[in-house]
């Protein structure tokens, strides 16, 4: 299901985003809002699928696993499914798109070396259906995922859950 989301629900996502723990009566103190808008807003964010669920943010490197990489594989036709089913198996396997482009899939693996990295390509290049591999290090990232930015763009005209936006937004004025 897809819902409009407007400024005061993307500022309830910014603040979650920065502490997933903060309760209702914290957000609600935060936003000059009722705890009772917080929640129900929480709820239709969580009933629509926007919020999938609040997971702590790992550092890789702090945790012992140092390289991470982007894998662009190409496939034989006919074989997404057969290859997506058997790399979901690996655990270096943390994110996998399928593309456009002269590679059907791009995944974002991670292991704890260099020597990792190799034997974990050739696993991948073993899958029956994967027929050729372009790996790319992953040297540092300047910019992590991130929505916010895009949220406060396509909500900034929509208003605070009423007909017209929260006075002090964009004035820098409280």
């Amino acid at each position: 299901m897809s819902i409009s989301i407007d400024h005061l629900d993307a500022q309830i996502i910014a603040l979650l985003s920065e502490n997933a723990r903060r309760g209702p009566v914290e957000l609600s103190a935060a936003l000059g809002v009722a705890r009772n808008t917080v929640q129900a807003r929480i709820r239709r964010l969580e009933e629509s699928g926007v919020l999938d669920g609040f997971t702590p943010r790992v550092c890789l490197p702090r945790a012992g696993v140092g390289v991470e990489a982007f894998a662009a594989l190409a496939l034989e036709q006919g074989r997404l499914d057969d290859v997506i089913r058997e790399l979901r198996e690996i655990p270096n396997i943390l994110e996998i798109h399928a593309t456009t482009g002269r590679e059907d899939l791009l995944a974002r693996v991670a292991t704890q070396d260099n020597a990792a990295l190799q034997t974990l390509m050739q696993r991948i290049l073993a899958i029956p259906g994967v027929s050729h591999s372009n790996t790319t290090l992953c040297l540092t990232t300047p910019l992590s995922y991130r929505v916010q930015p895009l949220l406060d763009q396509v909500t900034r005209a929509a208003g605070w859950g009423r007909s017209t936006p929260r006075p002090d937004l964009g004035t820098g004025k409280g």
